[in-house]
């Protein structure tokens, strides 16, 4: 084997995670709500701190930090970084929303999926593009604690929880509100993505709500060469909630890990998660591009 070939088999893999914490965004931007919650950057916060225990380097992006461009900057760093065999990890922790669809590929409810950063939301169009940049070969968890998770067929919306719950989720009002106001903005965020990925863009939350091979995946594979594994937090028809120190999903998450005694593999943690929570908010797991090694392997494992 010659020097080279060494050098390169001995290469340890590469590992970066991304951590986003947002207990309220700016009014400037949601037309006067700021949609205050409690545990979101205690969320951030703990997740980074498992990341740094199994050798990941992270990034905090807190409240104000929380941008539209510092999260995309991040993405982007991270995909340019990453190659073969790394890892990456993001987690979410804030209100999910919804704006209307205008590039075609949402079939049932016709509306588009967000995050609600602090300076304007990110909506999943852009978060599957961004994902898909990331080189064959790397693997990337994500868990979001929000109310941003889809699946093939789409309930209807949620009833609201009571104000001490906290459900992390932008009000219809305020987002139709948010939406009318910048619908230029979003528009073209859609209409942008959709040029860049050749005119065609395929729903990111029917692919991403297949744990296993289809026919149906099998264009957006193609281009989708990362593995990704996505745990959220609930069902299209629930809320997931806030709480005092984390929210409800997060809580649960870090009781299956227990500071690293957990053993098993990215499916048996989601199914622990799922069993602890109670029957209102059931997580889902999701997986894009040639996910099924990558499964099978132990959580957080680099």
């Amino acid at each position: 084997m010659s020097s080279q070939a060494s050098a390169t088999a001995a290469k340890k893999p590469q590992a970066l995670s991304l951590h986003i914490g947002i207990n309220e965004v700016s009014a400037a931007h949601y037309e006067g709500w700021t949609g205050p919650l409690a545990a979101c950057e205690f969320d951030a916060h703990d997740m980074a701190a498992l990341a740094t225990s199994q050798g990941m380097k992270s990034t905090l992006l807190i409240t104000k930090k929380a941008t539209r461009s510092n999260l995309l900057a991040a993405l982007r760093k991270a995909a340019k970084s990453l190659s073969t065999g790394d890892f990456f990890f993001m987690s979410f922790s804030g209100h999910g929303g919804q704006v209307p669809d205008v590039s075609g590929e949402e079939k049932d409810d016709k509306q588009d999926e967000t995050w609600c950063l602090f300076d304007g939301q990110l909506i999943d169009d852009e978060l599957y593009y961004e994902l898909s940049l990331f080189k064959a070969g790397v693997r990337i968890f994500v868990v979001s604690d929000s109310c941003h998770s889809g699946t093939v067929v789409r309930a209807g919306r949620p009833q609201p929880g009571t104000p001490a719950q906290r459900p992390r989720i932008m009000p219809l009002a305020v987002g139709m509100r948010v939406y009318a106001a910048h619908k230029a903005f979003y528009d073209q965020l859609q209409n942008d993505v959709a040029r860049h990925a050749g005119g065609r863009v395929t729903d990111p939350d029917t692919a991403l709500a297949n744990v296993t091979v289809s026919n149906r995946l099998t264009g957006i594979v193609k281009a989708f060469k990362p593995a990704l594994i996505l745990i959220s937090g609930c069902q299209d028809n629930q809320f997931s909630m806030d709480g005092d120190h984390n929210g409800a999903f997060t809580e649960q998450l870090l009781r299956v890990w227990n500071n690293g005694a957990f053993t098993g593999s990215y499916a048996r943690m989601h199914a622990l998660i799922r069993a602890g929570l109670p029957p209102t908010q059931s997580p889902n797991l999701f997986t894009l591009g040639p996910a099924a090694t990558f499964l099978k392997q132990t959580p957080f494992s680099v």
